[in-house]
């Protein structure tokens, strides 16, 4: 019945592009931790500069699972009814988990 609402699909495109925007944004400013982000949807996934492992266990201490796959890739896979709210919590932590393993960097 979610699925077949009205505006269901419209409200998965926009926040998919909101993730997408705030996924290329970190990137963008982490670039010695996330080399991009790339995805179809919502299943979207970060590709490494560190070992995809140190960007999960990073997450993990933030409040935010994640996968790691293939080619050094963090993969998201949150639900196709998140909300806008939903999307910012994460990009924050996903930003608060970037910014401590650059800080182990620099160290």
């Amino acid at each position: 019945d979610v699925i077949l609402a009205d505006g269901f699909l419209e409200h998965v495109r926009d926040v998919t592009l909101v993730l997408k925007q705030g996924l290329a944004s970190i990137a963008d400013r982490y670039p010695d931790v996330i080399e991009e982000a790339r995805g179809s949807g919502l299943l979207m996934g970060l590709k490494c500069v560190v070992p995809n492992t140190e960007l999960v266990g990073a997450l993990r201490e933030a409040h935010l699972l994640s996968v790691g796959a293939g080619d050094n890739v963090v993969r998201l896979l949150p639900p196709l009814t998140i909300s806008d709210d939903e999307i910012a919590e994460a990009i924050a932590r996903l930003e608060q988990a970037a910014a401590a393993l650059e800080g182990t960097l620099l160290a």
